[in-house]
């Protein structure tokens, strides 16, 4: 059995980590939070055993019931060790995220195999698509020559979805939730599903220079406002709706992803139309609503879940997205950084806080606001904490980069199309297929899917 190896430079700042534990985790400079940040990474990892003999490579275990993780939330969680690697500097990971990152990617390179194909949604290939392109942004090592490239793959992931048969006359446009029309929640257009593409179109317009994705990516927005899933007064983003009803049955639910995901890419939108009026007002709405919203009292609160103690395994892994995408919006929106950075701070002090549980004494929990580890535990938790304090130091970080200055991923702007029916066999939907969606989903909701079945990620 192949076991998990940390080189020299993890190695030590792990060791340090460890015999600092007794006065808990720190943040006050940079040093200290790399080596938090090591500590709580290999911690993380422990969840991981995709790279151990037997086992699959680039998933976490599950989905359920074999256990607790979904296929996109290991996908979250690579994006979140890039992130890592390119602000802390250690590398100990790399050989593992490379290995994952290309073992998903499924026979025609645009991130949907075909053993994910019963719970794959639109969101799912996204989130594996938003770490396709961080890794271009972050210019982490490319792959071989023979294996798919990181711009591509994002690429890939955008083609398929930007595709005419994802995209239907219900609700006047959008993208549904899930891929396959047999899915549960096929009938459900939400907006996280629709949040990924707009973000990765935002971000592959800049990255690439190419206006023909920020096109897509602001008629994106713009539907999203006539539905309704976007408040276009407060700018706040709604969960979804059905395409029965026309989306008019919205579900008024508000998670912190589902902010962050449109925040960022309004952020990457202003700065690719260089400072354009309109993008920089949507930033500044959408950011203040979700500082409010999401961080009261300067700590990050999972407002739809957390007080009732109803969060799912992925609602758990929310706060660190939060504070992923944040801190790219005080570097590429850099207006808002005086705004954003100190609140990143005093939520990343509080989420370090409360990592005091376990038998090492330092495992993390959900509650930050509380002050004490709540005993809650999982990939979720450790990652939130890990995304919190590195993402301290992305003020410091060079990227992220562009194929103009100093990205090096190579694309391939044909990538994915002529795929996106042939690992699913999908062919053209047709109103009975619809209809027969429908009846499936309705007949399961009759026999207790609960109200969280039919919001975000929870499938």
């Amino acid at each position: 059995m192949r076991s998990l190896s940390v080189p020299s430079v993890g190695a030590a700042l792990l060791l340090t980590a460890q015999l600092s534990v007794a006065q808990g985790f720190s943040i006050t400079s940079d040093d200290e939070i790399k080596r938090t940040a090591s500590a709580i990474a290999w911690d993380l990892l422990q969840y991981y055993h995709g790279n151990e003999t037997g086992q699959t490579p680039g998933i976490l275990p599950g989905p359920p019931p074999a256990g607790d993780y979904y296929w996109w939330e290991a996908g979250a969680m690579w994006g979140t060790l890039i992130d890592y690697w390119a602000l802390t500097g250690d590398s100990s990971y790399n050989s593992i995220i490379m290995e994952a990152m290309l073992f998903q990617t499924g026979d025609h390179r645009d991130y949907m195999p075909f053993n994910v194909t019963a719970s794959l949604g639109n969101d799912d290939q996204g989130f594996w698509g938003l770490s396709a392109m961080l890794a271009a942004e972050n210019n982490f090592p490319n792959p071989p020559s023979d294996k798919a490239q990181w711009l591509a793959l994002a690429q890939a992931v955008y083609n398929t979805q930007a595709n005419p048969d994802r995209h239907d006359e219900t609700c006047g446009g959008g993208i549904r939730w899930q891929i396959p029309f047999a899915n549960i929640g096929y009938d459900y257009k939400n907006s996280i599903a629709n949040g990924c593409f707009f973000n990765l179109g935002a971000r592959l317009a800049r990255y690439t220079g190419n206006s023909s994705y920020s096109k897509t990516s602001e008629e994106t927005w713009d539907w999203m406002e006539r539905v309704g899933l976007l408040d276009a007064e407060t700018l706040a983003v709604y969960d979804g709706a059905h395409v029965y009803t026309n989306c008019t049955d919205i579900n008024k639910a508000q998670f912190s992803y589902n902010n962050a995901v449109w925040a960022q890419g309004a952020a990457f939108m202003y700065n690719f139309t260089n400072g354009e009026q309109k993008w920089k007002d949507r930033t500044e709405k959408i950011v203040n609503w979700g500082l409010k919203t999401f961080f009261p009292k300067g700590i990050a609160y999972e407002l739809a879940c957390e007080e009732a103690g109803t969060c799912t395994t992925d609602m758990l892994s929310f706060k660190g997205y939060l504070h992923r995408w944040y801190s790219v919006i005080a570097k590429v929106a850099p207006f808002m950084a005086d705004t954003i950075n100190p609140i990143l701070e005093s939520s990343a002090e509080a989420a370090v806080k409360q990592c005091t549980g376990g038998d090492n004494q330092r495992t993390c929990g959900f509650r930050w606001a509380s002050g004490v580890f709540d005993g809650s535990v999982g990939a979720g938790q450790e990652m939130n904490v890990l995304a919190a304090s590195s993402a301290l130091l992305y003020k410091n970080f060079a990227g992220p980069f562009t194929a103009k200055q100093g990205g090096t991923s190579k694309g391939d702007v044909n990538a994915g199309q002529g795929s996106d029916d042939s690992p699913l066999e999908l062919g053209k939907i047709t109103t009975s297929d619809r209809a027969g969606a429908a009846f499936i989903t309705i007949l399961f909701l009759g026999i207790g899917c609960g109200m969280f079945g039919w919001m975000s990620l929870g499938e």
